[in-house]
């Protein structure tokens, strides 16, 4: 694996994203190593938990890489590439072990989405949280919009989703966004020893009870697929082409 790197260490997987260059953003090479992970994870006996973080100390993930998903051109191309990140981060919330987001820097977009599949999330101080999709005319489309409503509740999405909101690790805490806040330089330990604790029981009994969280809550997976749908809608719409077009041409 070129773009993901990854770690075992005392019954715990350590993954990291490893596309410093593009801030960390997820691609199809970096989805087709998480499919191959999880893979791993889903069959072997001994992982009790799956860290995931993000390489270097200024960006978990910044999201969908704009450069090379701005190819897919047609409502059907965006819904396959949303689909299947949609299924990956499925996977992770249904892994028979528990998972942690060592969220090392700022995360924008599909980060955000990727890190509320974590069963817990835990942030270096000087995190930030960007709810940036509004920006492109286009709503989350990787299952992000119900798994924020589950953790802050409806209006505080909405109006975070609708100001393309940046929000600093402390008020994630308040809002319950996340789980806990670190110092910068103790996280990955922080993490490594969250998971050994939480990691006592088997993996049987550990996907008994997320299994059991997943059931309390049966019409979201109606609500993630309308999301899906929606999110393929307005990738064809021109306002979101030109926002991604006149931002990618800022950067060069």
């Amino acid at each position: 694996m070129n773009n993901l790197k990854v770690e075992y260490k005392n019954k715990t997987c350590h993954a990291i994203v490893n596309r410093p260059g593009t801030h960390n953003a997820i691609n199809f090479q970096i989805m087709r190593e998480l499919e191959g992970l999880l893979g791993d994870l889903e069959s072997d006996q001994t992982t009790r938990c799956l860290i995931l973080s993000g390489a270097g100390s200024k960006t978990f993930i910044s999201g969908g890489d704009l450069r090379e998903f701005h190819r897919l051109k047609s409502a059907e191309e965006a819904r396959a590439m949303a689909s299947r990140m949609l299924s990956i981060l499925t996977r992770i919330e249904k892994l028979p072990c528990w998972t942690i987001a060592g969220i090392n820097g700022s995360t924008f977009g599909g980060g955000w989405e990727t890190m509320l599949a974590f069963d817990f999330r835990m942030a270096a101080e000087q995190a930030t949280f960007c709810f940036t999709q509004a920006q492109f005319y286009l709503p989350p489309g990787w299952g992000g919009l119900t798994r924020l409503v589950e953790r802050v509740g409806r209006s505080t999405a909405l109006q975070w989703l609708a100001e393309a909101k940046q929000i600093n690790a402390r008020k994630a805490l308040r809002c319950n966004l996340i789980d806990r806040i670190v110092d910068s330089n103790n996280l990955l330990p922080e993490a490594r020893a969250w998971a050994e604790k939480l990691g006592r029981h088997d993996r049987a009994f550990i996907r008994d009870l997320k299994e059991g969280a997943l059931r309390a809550a049966p019409a979201r997976w109606e609500a993630i697929e309308a999301e899906t749908d929606a999110f393929a809608r307005w990738w064809e719409d021109e306002r979101h082409r030109l926002q991604v077009k006149n931002f990618l041409e800022d950067r060069l």
